[in-house]
């Protein structure tokens, strides 16, 4: 006796991972899905490639972008600090232009 077929009526990136997941685990094959749901098998192997390109890109892009983040927020944490030495800078000058005056 066969699985009953379960119609999906969407592919969610969540459901293709699944599908995906399932046919890298040798849990069925893409002949298998393609039948169940009334696909192509060209549309399932193109979803097995594209799952296997995104991991390979997330793996390279992760460390990557975890460094561009904080290169990011060095940046900006520099900047904020060199406006606050300005700041502090003119309070400073301000204050001693005020002691003048008074001392005056």
């Amino acid at each position: 006796m066969s699985e009953p077929e379960i119609e999906i009526k969407r592919w969610t990136a969540k459901r293709k991972t699944q599908v995906v997941l399932d046919i890298l685990k040798g849990k069925t094959t893409v002949a298998e899905v393609a039948r169940q749901h009334d696909l192509t098998p060209g549309e399932i192997e193109r979803w097995v490639d594209e799952g296997i390109s995104g991991m390979e890109n997330n793996f390279r892009a992760r460390p990557r972008d975890i460094r561009e983040q904080y290169e990011r927020k060095l940046e900006e944490a520099h900047a904020a600090l060199g406006e606050k030495e300005l700041e502090l800078k003119a309070l400073k000058k301000w204050q001693r232009l005020l002691d003048e005056e008074e001392n005056s």
